[in-house]
């Protein structure tokens, strides 16, 4: 008789989505069933910033029931998890990632440097909000919340001009249509992790975590993530923090001559001051690159932190930029 296992999933329908690519390839590769289980958070339940609502707040109660013996494994968005392990759990896998740009949802069908100065963008994250000020192309940046249809609504319906989403959600979803333009990282760099998947289960549950393993993770996704996480957490910054990087995996030659496999990393992070009305204003945005071993991911993120770091990024004093 096939094992059962219970996937904790966010009742979304992006997080369905997800979820259900993970639970497919369990049942296709697995040989067992797969039951679904929608467990709701905090974040679903508010309409709040983010910021104020804390953090892990799309996690956290999936990782509970998970700890419980609610379910069996949990999938997350990558880019939601607290930088900081969770000792009751593992992570079993991570899938291979979609494309982690952003991509801007325009009204008739202009791109980010078509749109008059003065047009509404809207954002609920202070990264993305951070890059678009220092493109200096005079846009109104308003603050949003809600799930991908809501976002591409404000849009359509007239009330914003422009919204900016993850390339990887509208992929997921079939609106690849909606979109105007994608914004290349030179223009704007992704969230650590945006894109990827992190599939959790209880940490003594060696099987279910080989099951995991061994079908659905990807290593060279795995790496570059871990990098960018890395560094994320080394510059003590939370998940809602106006920090981008962007790991990618590049061939590269050793002292040898040979051709190797290597770790790329890009990473950014914004600096605030107060104006004279005391209200935050991104006054520099500090980047910084470096390419290192693919089994020293974490070591270069962490690298790469430091360097940022040394150029002021210690100064992340803008608006909800610690965790």
């Amino acid at each position: 008789m096939k094992r059962t296992i219970r996937i904790g999933t966010r009742g979304s329908a992006l997080a369905l989505t997800q979820t259900t690519t993970v639970a497919e390839a369990l049942e296709r590769e697995g040989d067992v069933n797969v039951e679904l289980v929608t467990v709701s958070t905090p974040g679903d339940r508010s309409s709040k910033p983010i910021a104020e609502i804390g953090v892990g707040v799309f996690t956290s109660a999936l990782r509970d029931a998970l700890a419980d013996d609610e379910v069996d494994v949990a999938v997350h968005s990558y880019k939601d998890l607290p930088t900081a392990p969770d000792s009751r759990l593992a992570l079993a896998a991570v899938p291979r990632r979609e494309d982690p740009r952003d991509a801007l949802v325009a009204r008739d069908g202009l791109t980010l440097g078509e749109l008059p100065p003065g047009s509404t963008v809207g954002t609920g994250s202070p990264r993305r909000a951070a890059q678009l000020e220092a493109l200096g192309l005079g846009l109104r940046i308003v603050g949003l919340r809600g799930n991908v249809d809501t976002r591409v609504r404000k849009v359509t319906d007239g009330e914003l001009d422009a919204v900016v989403l993850a390339k990887a959600g509208l992929s997921r979803l079939g609106r690849l249509d909606v979109i105007t333009e994608v914004l290349e990282p030179i223009q704007m760099l992704p969230a650590p992790a945006q894109g990827a998947l992190a599939v959790e289960c209880r940490v003594d549950d060696v099987d279910v975590e080989h099951l995991l393993r061994s079908i659905v993770d990807d290593q060279a996704t795995r790496a570059a993530v871990a990098a960018e996480r890395a560094m994320l957490a080394k510059l003590e910054a939370g998940c809602n923090a106006p920090v981008g990087a962007l790991a990618d995996v590049v061939e590269d030659l050793d002292d040898d001559g040979r051709v190797v496999m290597r770790l790329s990393l890009r990473g950014v992070a914004a600096v605030y001051a107060k104006d004279a009305d005391g209200n935050p204003v991104v006054v520099d945005l500090l980047r910084a690159s470096a390419t290192g071993d693919l089994t020293a991911a974490e070591q270069l993120g962490r690298d790469l932190a430091l360097e940022l770091l040394d150029l002021g990024a210690g100064v992340l004093s803008g608006p909800e930029s610690r965790s």
